[in-house]
């Protein structure tokens, strides 16, 4: 029987404490299925909690995440910096669809399949924590992919990588996206953001500031903070 789909995700009014500050304030959004959604802001924004919340891995101090997600099986998350099984990279995605109880045979398509993918089949039995940082980035991107997730929430995924290295994790994050995945994914990188994002969330000092389409906001940001950034003034 079909599964009712995630999607939308709502958060209403969602904020999120620590250590006495607000690090998200009054957040309300609503991220729906289809395009790519790339939350954008200065270091020390609230991105990386922000897509903490929309995932469950925190529970807001304040307001709600509202959706289908149910026992979290259906979505997935990339850190900016994942951790590695001490094993080779193809058991590294072969143990993430263990855990979700598919069958060996499958399994072993499914892991060919999403290692040629992210361009890593001539590196399968090679120990994951002896790869690149970029070649583990792209590793981790193939596991969670393995799992087909409905929404797949990316943090910082090319933060301190070269341009080749960067260019490669943007072509695996693309084939996820055709493949029917919704990518969210956090960057303070405004070249990045032009190159995938179909809509932008803009946040500053916690606050959900702006919710457009990626041409709207690079051509006619609609505040002074927005506008700043772009133009690669100071934000605090």
């Amino acid at each position: 029987m079909a599964r009712d789909p995630i999607l939308p995700l709502r958060l209403d009014d969602v904020a999120y404490e620590a250590g006495g500050r607000r690090v998200v304030d009054g957040v309300t959004l609503t991220l729906a299925a289809g395009p790519r959604t790339v939350i954008l802001g200065p270091n020390g924004a609230g991105k990386s909690v922000l897509l903490r919340l929309c995932h469950g891995l925190l529970a807001p101090s304040a307001g709600r995440v509202v959706s289908n997600a149910g026992d979290g099986r259906r979505q997935a998350m990339v850190f900016q910096r994942p951790v590695m099984l001490r094993r080779s990279a193809a058991a590294n995605v072969d143990y993430a669809l263990k855990l979700r109880r598919i069958p060996q045979p499958l399994r072993a398509a499914r892991v060919a399949e999403v290692l040629a993918d992210a361009g890593l089949a001539a590196l399968a039995h090679q120990p994951a924590r002896q790869l690149s940082i970029g070649e583990q980035q792209r590793l981790a991107l193939a596991r969670a992919w393995a799992t087909a997730p409905e929404i797949l929430f990316l943090d910082e995924p090319t933060a301190s990588l070269d341009p080749a290295a960067t260019r490669a994790i943007e072509d695996v994050i693309g084939a996820i996206d055709l493949s029917g995945t919704k990518i969210v994914m956090t960057t303070h990188d405004l070249g990045q953001a032009r190159r995938l994002a179909d809509e932008i969330i803009f946040l500053h000092r916690g606050r959900l500031l702006e919710h457009r389409p990626v041409a709207d906001f690079f051509a006619a940001p609609a505040t002074p903070e927005a506008a700043a950034f772009i133009a690669g003034r100071l934000l605090w």
